[in-house]
């Protein structure tokens, strides 16, 4: 009968432990998004402090349990009850081996973490970096060194004309700056004219001149040879 087959079928996809086996092939590998693979950093970063906090909470969870376990240790101790102490004491051992997987655990998160965001910041300045180099490459063939240098000798030409320019502006203006010598010249000649017709031109006052003395001039020979010979009586007379 029908209802025999499908039980029938049934029980072939069981397996010996008594679970179905998934006849829809759903063993494959998760497809797509959530699960592994490449995803966006950042993301990827909080999922992994999401992962550290829930261990936090287990490992919270767990100590208490382990401070349970020594309370009902002491308890059934404290009872004379040996079995139950142990039996405590076991349980707690196997929390607080439980409690060195978490951190395991919590450690190896941590540096996924850390690493994550380091790998992250290093690729963000690789990108910067990249940035500016094609930046500036696309500066350089924009401008180039010929170009530049055309533009400075252009510049000097420029500025060579300019200086040329204020030159030529700052020339004195004079139709007889050719005739300077000539009338220099000239002018020699009307100063020596002067000079002559005021040598050659009469005196228009008599000179005066001094007077004739009226008396004869004392003898300057006779008196110096006087007072040379009073000179040696007083010398005589020392």
């Amino acid at each position: 009968s029908l209802t025999h087959s499908n039980n029938k079928n049934n029980t072939l996809t069981m397996n010996w432990f008594g679970k179905k086996k998934d006849s829809g092939g759903s063993s494959s590998a998760p497809s797509g998004g959530g699960g592994g693979g490449g995803g966006n950093p950042a993301q990827t970063i909080v999922k992994l402090r999401e992962a550290v906090a829930t261990q936090e909470k287990r490992e919270e969870h767990i100590q208490r349990k382990i401070d349970l376990m020594v309370k009902e240790a002491k308890e059934k101790m404290a009872k004379k009850d040996k079995k139950g102490a142990l039996f405590a004491m076991k349980r707690k051992k196997l929390y607080e081996k439980e409690m060195d997987k978490i951190q395991n655990v919590k450690m190896t998160l941590e540096t996924q973490v850390i690493n994550l965001e380091s790998a992250t910041q290093n690729a963000d300045t690789f990108k910067a970096m990249h940035s500016g180099t094609s930046a500036m490459k696309k500066i350089r063939n924009e401008v180039g060194i010929d170009k530049v240098d055309d533009m400075m000798d252009d510049i000097r030409e420029e500025m060579e004309m300019a200086n040329e320019i204020s030159d030529a502006i700052a020339q004195p203006v004079d139709p007889l700056v050719a005739d300077e010598d000539e009338l220099l010249a000239e002018l020699e000649e009307l100063e020596a004219e002067d000079v002559e017709s005021e040598l050659l031109k009469a005196p228009s006052k008599p000179i005066d001149m001094p007077a004739v003395p009226s008396q004869k001039l004392p003898d300057l020979k006779n008196d110096e040879a006087e007072e040379l010979r009073k000179l040696e009586a007083e010398l005589a007379g020392l």
